[in-house]
């Protein structure tokens, strides 16, 4: 094709060879820029995958996020799963054991025992001595 557009410069008179010369000119800058265009064109479209990657709605960046959070959520569920063990137990000690029923009688409903007396502090007392050492 440039072959036929050169010999179609070289075949015209002198005042038309000068607009073939400049068409044959812009078709060889377009045959041979299309190329580093294209290359361009892609280098950029894989810049753009890169950084959708890294930033994107799930990206690199997100993805760590999650990871961290999953991780903190995880060690939340551990203690609270070590919580419910240790609450379990003692459902079940106050279920078989007049001991501990005996405890939590004494210490929530003040309940004593035939020769015993109890005496109940004020809390703001214990914070007194503290206060008077100053």
């Amino acid at each position: 094709m440039r072959e036929e557009l050169f010999q179609a410069g070289k075949s015209t008179k002198a005042s038309t060879k000068v607009p073939v010369r400049i068409r044959v000119r812009m078709l060889n800058l377009v045959l041979h820029a299309w190329r580093p265009s294209a290359s361009a064109v892609a280098v950029l479209l894989a810049l753009l995958l890169v950084w959708h990657g890294v930033y994107g709605k799930n990206g690199l960046l997100v993805w760590q996020q999650k990871r961290v959070e999953d991780q903190q959520l995880q060690k939340e569920i551990d203690g609270l799963n070590r919580e419910n063990a240790r609450l379990r137990d003692r459902v079940d000690r106050l279920k078989t054991s007049p001991d501990a029923i005996g405890v939590v009688a004494r210490d929530k409903l003040h309940y004593a025992k035939p020769n015993e007396v109890i005496v109940t502090l004020p809390a703001d007392e214990q914070t007194q001595p503290a206060a008077a050492g100053k």
